[in-house]
């Protein structure tokens, strides 16, 4: 198994929901290396203390891009982001911007459990998948 380097962040409203979520997947999870935003980050560990996590700045604080930063370096294979689509969210810019950077850098990313779980099921999860590098060549040449 290669080993996975896998983003965390959950909305306030979802940090339950993903903390439950990563328990029923522990089997899957396990002996990947974790960074998540500071609050999920600290949940995250103190529910399952086995993980190898990171915490960074809460979300609002940086966090998100933060993560994006590590996204853009080539550093994070996978995010999972548990966003709450019902509730505004103050760093709302932020947020987008994580979001693009992962579709742009051709990430998988899932923003809800249904996703998450289609991820971790997949048999690319585990058998050493490694997406298709975004090529920037034609933009990066371009004349400006």
């Amino acid at each position: 198994m290669t080993r996975k380097r896998i983003a965390l962040v959950a909305h306030d409203a979802r940090k339950a929901d993903l903390i439950a979520w990563i328990g029923a997947h522990l089997r899957f999870l396990a002996g990947h290396a974790y960074w998540a935003t500071g609050t999920t980050g600290t949940l995250v560990r103190n529910a399952h203390p086995d993980l190898d996590i990171t915490p960074l700045k809460s979300g609002p604080l940086g966090g998100d891009q933060q993560i994006g930063a590590m996204i853009a370096e080539g550093r994070i294979d996978m995010l999972v982001f548990f966003v709450d689509p019902m509730t505004a969210q103050p760093h709302d810019v932020d947020v987008k911007a994580l979001t693009r950077l992962a579709t742009l850098y051709n990430i998988p990313m899932a923003c809800n459990e249904a996703t998450a779980d289609m991820l971790v099921a997949s048999p690319l999860f585990s058998n050493g998948y490694t997406p298709r590098p975004a090529d920037f060549h034609t933009y990066e040449s371009r004349a400006v």
